[in-house]
């Protein structure tokens, strides 16, 4: 099993929490204090972009990780990826760091109603062609 580096000056990375037989040695919800709810609406095409340059003082490491992922513009379901956690606590952790006000998200763009206009058609079509 991993044990997490302690000493002076050395500092505890993500790999020192997993396991190889067992997996991450915090569970996901764990990181989020048993909470199953977001208190923001996110859906996981949402962008997130960090505003600030830091976390809040007194971050856990997994909002710090989040807040990181974010530096730049991402969907949720990229910042799942890169924190290798379940997009529900995920967007736990973003809803938390945009209510601290360090990352702010940009709705996804409306339903395209209608068909694209026919000279896109026919620019997506020859450059198929050319391929």
């Amino acid at each position: 099993m991993a044990q997490a580096k302690a000493g002076a000056g050395s500092s505890v990375q993500p790999e020192d929490w997993l396991d190889a037989d067992s997996g991450p040695l915090v569970r996901p919800y764990a990181a989020v204090g048993g909470r199953t709810e977001a208190t923001h609406q996110l859906d996981m095409i949402t962008m997130v972009v960090a505003v600030g340059d830091l976390p809040p003082a007194g971050s856990s490491p997994e909002h710090v990780m989040a807040f990181a992922a974010c530096g730049r513009p991402a969907s949720v379901a990229e910042v799942a990826a890169r924190l290798r956690r379940p997009a529900a606590v995920t967007k736990i952790l973003l809803s938390d760091l945009m209510d601290s006000g360090v990352v702010i998200t940009r709705a996804p763009a409306a339903e395209f109603s209608g068909r694209p206009p026919r000279d896109i058609l026919t620019k997506v079509l020859h450059g198929l062609k050319s391929l």
